[in-house]
This record gives structure tokens, sequence and C-alpha cells, in this order.
């Protein structure tokens, strides 16, 4: 960015005024800075105007471009009011350019004022309350328009406000002819023949030109308008695929988990019941150490009809000679306890012996027992 229009941008900023126009004006400024010295110079051609002096009996035509005037030509006055006359002149994009009728200093008041600041966004309707103030003309007798000076040390604003009398301009007009129907604004020079930068046109008679790219300029912003509402939906729409992807990956990997918690919690069941089974086993004493301890402690003249272990339960049911004593041979064994008759003895007519059925509990934990000294003539079991 060059010193000299960086310099111009700043002097150009304090002229733009407050609000949001007067930022987006400067920032526009701004930005045009970084375009190429071609780009920038073809932007600023558009800014240019053609200003039309009159001076005497000939009519100067002049190209305004950012306060560097360059003459053109020049035209005979008055021009016939039937065609415009500058058709004939212009060509190209001269013939384009917004047309500026510059009034001389002679035909307009200039009056300074001290407004507020809050002033400042309406300042044409401002002044327009303060013409038969400040001027010998009714409001509805000039055209007016104002400019900013400065801004005072308290806050308040250095305006003026500029009147050309409508007698005046419209002596000027009936002399353009054709011409004077195309204005878009009218200015008026200062001492030195400057242009002051005011538009002594009322806006509703402002001419404007026609811009030749406004539809494919709408066009194109309604494109991309739509490219970018496409564009958005197209990320929506991702980003709803990639959520349901995310999802079903997210419910098939707890599906999995859940199976492997499954299994997991069958083999943690099935080492606990082995366990439990491998606890239980060593818990109580095996059937053989049963029988085994049972032939040692059952005294001669008994026969066992039936031995049964159901859960902890040892059930003998058989006939004896010394039914009275059997409990007493079977107390003290390390592989059951609380060994006791179950019923009454019933005596065998046929056999002469007693009927038993003894109950027993099975020790848990029980070490088999020594080995008692087998009796002469053992049991005999009978089922």
């Amino acid at each position: 960015m060059a010193v000299t229009e960086a310099a111009a941008l700043g002097a150009r900023g304090a002229q733009l005024g407050h609000g949001l126009r007067g930022f987006f004006s400067w920032w526009g400024a701004g930005l045009a800075l970084w375009l190429p010295a071609r780009v920038r110079a073809a932007l600023s051609a558009r800014r240019d105007r053609l200003l039309l002096v009159p001076q005497g009996d000939e009519l100067l035509l002049q190209r305004w471009h950012e306060g560097v005037v360059r003459e053109l030509s020049s035209l005979p006055l008055p021009l016939p009011a039937d065609r415009d006359a500058l058709e004939s002149v212009l060509r190209g994009s001269l013939a384009d350019l917004p047309r500026w009728l510059l009034l001389p200093a002679a035909h307009g008041l200039r009056r300074g004022l001290t407004l507020p600041a809050a002033a400042q966004d309406r300042l044409r309707a401002v002044l327009g309350f303060e013409i038969e103030r400040q001027t010998p003309f009714a409001a509805d007798a000039v055209l007016h328009d104002g400019r900013l000076l400065g801004e005072r040390s308290d806050g308040s604003l250095q305006a003026e406000l500029v009147v050309v009398p409508r007698q005046r301009f419209d002596a000027v007009a009936s002399r353009l002819g054709g011409v004077g129907t195309r204005l878009a604004g009218i200015d008026l020079a200062d001492a030195d023949g400057q242009a002051l930068g005011i538009n002594l046109l009322p806006p509703a008679q402002r001419h404007r030109r026609r811009n030749p790219w406004l539809w494919l300029n709408l066009a194109l912003g309604l494109g991309a308008l739509l490219a970018l509402a496409l564009g958005l939906h197209q990320i929506l729409d991702n980003r709803r695929a990639a959520a349901k992807d995310l999802q079903a990956t997210i419910n098939h990997r707890q599906s999995q988990a859940q199976g492997v918690g499954v299994a997991r919690q069958r083999v943690v069941d099935s080492v606990e019941g082995e366990r439990f089974l491998g606890n239980l086993h060593n818990s109580r004493s095996t059937s053989v150490e049963v029988m085994e301890a049972l032939a040692q402690r059952i005294p001669d003249g008994t026969y066992l009809e039936k031995l049964a272990i159901e859960g902890n339960q040892l059930t003998l049911v058989g006939l004896s000679n010394q039914a009275a004593a059997l409990v007493g041979e079977l107390e003290g064994a390390p592989q059951w306890s609380s060994a006791a008759l179950s019923g009454a003895l019933q005596t065998d007519p046929r056999m002469r012996m007693d009927r038993f059925t003894v109950i027993a509990q099975l020790a848990q934990g029980a070490a088999p027992a020594a080995a008692r000294p087998a009796r002469p003539g053992g049991a005999r079991e009978t089922r």
C-alpha cells in the first residue's frame, strides 16, 4: 500500500461521516487500495463526472476525476432543445459519465453555521430550515445543499449552507436545451473556479444512469446465495450422515460389548460353579469313604438292606440283633454326625432281629477316619 494512497484514505475517511454508511464507505475505500492499480483505475473511472460549465456563449465540457479537471471540448450556447447535443461530441465511455452542471460562484450564496453533532446525519434537511433565517429567499425559491467544514472542540459541527435562486438556475437550464433534462447534479464553483462538492439538485430530480450490469449482478448474487444454500444443505446432510454412521457404529459396538459381557458372565458362572462343586466335593467325604467307615463300625449280626445318601443326609435301613447299640457304634465317625434312630424298632419274627432306620448328617470338610480293626466275620450288606 502506497503511503500517499494511505494518507488520501485517511483524509477521505474524515469526510465520510459517522454511522454505518460512513464505516462501509471507509472500509470499501480501504479494500480498494489492495487491488492492482489498473483495476483501481477502472473502478475509480466509474466515479468520474462530466462537468458542464457555462461561460458566456459557450458550454465548456470537462472531465472530473478525483478533484482533477481535464478540458474536453466546448459547445456554443444555447443548445437545441429537440435533441441531446452532447451525443455528437462524446463517444465511448464519456457518453456514460454522469452530467453535472457547475454554476459560477456569483450565482450562489453561502452562509457558515454552527450545528449540533446530531445534525450530521440529516444535514440537508436541517439546513433547509435555516434558509429563510440565513438568506433573503424563501425555501421554495432556491436550490440548496450544505457541506461540513469540520468539528469544533465542543463537539458541535461547523457547516456551510449553499443556496442558488431557482430563477438563475432556470435561466441557465433554458440555454442547455435537452442536455438540462439529464443532469445528475448541480454544483457551485468557489472563488477559484473549483467545485464545492455539493449537489444542489433535489434528489427526486437527479438523473441516474441505468446500470447495464444490474440484472447480471442480481443473477450472480442470486446464484451465489443459491450455491451457498446448497453448500450449507450439503454440509448439513454430511453431518447427519456422519452422525447416523457414528450412531450405527456405537450401536454395533454396544451389541458387541453386550455379547462379550454375556460370554464373560457365562465364563464367570462356569468357573464359580466349578469352584462351588469342587468346594462341595472337598467339603464332605466321598461315598467310598462313607461305606468304608460303615464297614468298620457296623457290629456283627447287622445287615443293611438300604444305604442312601441324599444331600447331606445319610440313611441306613436294615436288621440287627444289636439295634439298640447301633447308634453308639456309629458315633464318633468323622464322616457323619448326629446319628439317631428314626422311628421305633420293629421285630422281624422270621429273622428274630429288629428292623431299624438310622439317620445321620454327613460332616462338612471332614477328613477320612483312621482305619479301625475289622470285626471278625465282618458285616454283611443286603439290598
